[in-house]
């Protein structure tokens, strides 16, 4: 997928979800507009660092750019299936036990301290729990097959190398499940709201890829904008019950950190191109 092509599919995607935006804004009211806006966001920049995960999953298997399209594609699939899981999950143990949403405010805290303190470069995806399991009990072929996940062979079925991206894949966007739904329970707790900002934002996953593929430099701050918008959101489920924060103050808060993290490195991306 060409930039300029990657960049036209962000931006119908985009103009879908404001497009819905504006929907919940007439037909229903500016409360649950506002809501879907802040979890859209949210969602959206929590998926940019998922993407960096993907290019350092596809960068350890050695996938290219054709591959890498198809893996996206049933990456997205197994991702919208685990959201839709993992908020009815949610949305049930709120309903049963509230005081749960302590609990997400203490995962989001902790999961934001982690990502200040891990560097992604340094993870071995093949050593990941999983792929190392599917290892164990399928045979594998030591080769890519085309874009296929399984082929016959002589002594039977056999996975290829495919498989085990897929596998490194979903299990990465687990983790970021956990994250990121908990981080959508602190704005709303709307299941319609949280699973359609989930779903705009992973809709156009495959295509935002692309067009950061080749970008990473420019967004190492990035990282740490992320990491404030989850300590936000945490620190607002835990004092929820005392002090409600303004839904419009956490939209422009959470726009705030992530244009400034986004500025920030531009600009150092810019002084590094200038010397």
């Amino acid at each position: 997928m060409s930039s300029r092509r990657a960049l036209t599919m962000v931006g119908i995607w985009f103009a879908a979800a404001m497009i819905f935006a504006a929907g919940l804004f007439y037909f229903r009211d500016t409360t649950m507009g506002m809501e879907f806006l802040t979890c859209y966001l949210i969602e959206w920049t929590l998926s940019i660092d998922n993407l960096f995960v993907f290019l350092l999953i596809f960068q350890t298997f050695g996938v290219d750019q054709h591959r890498q399209l198809r893996a996206l594609q049933w990456g997205i699939i197994g991702a919208i299936v685990m959201r839709l899981i993992f908020i009815s999950l949610g949305v049930a143990l709120v309903t049963v036990f509230e005081p749960v949403l302590y609990i997400f405010g203490v995962v989001l805290i902790y999961s934001a301290y982690k990502m200040l303190g891990s560097e992604m470069e340094t993870i071995d995806f093949k050593q990941n729990k999983l792929v190392k399991l599917i290892r164990r009990w399928i045979p594998i072929t030591h080769d890519f097959i085309g874009d296929k996940f399984f082929v016959k062979h002589k002594d039977g079925l056999m996975a290829t190398p495919m498989l085990l991206v897929l596998v490194a894949i979903e299990s990465s966007d687990l983790m970021f499940a956990v994250d990121s739904i908990p981080a959508a329970f602190a704005i709303s707790k709307h299941p319609m709201i949280i699973f359609s900002a989930n779903i705009f934002a992973i809709l156009g996953l495959r295509s935002l890829y692309f067009l950061l593929a080749h970008a990473d430099k420019m967004f190492v701050y990035l990282r740490y904008g992320i990491a404030l918008v989850l300590s936000f959101v945490g620190v607002k489920m835990l004092i929820n019950h005392y002090y409600k924060i303004n839904i419009y103050v956490s939209l422009v808060i959470v726009i705030g950190t992530l244009i400034f993290s986004i500025f920030a490195s531009w600009l150092k991306a810019r002084s590094e191109k200038s010397r």
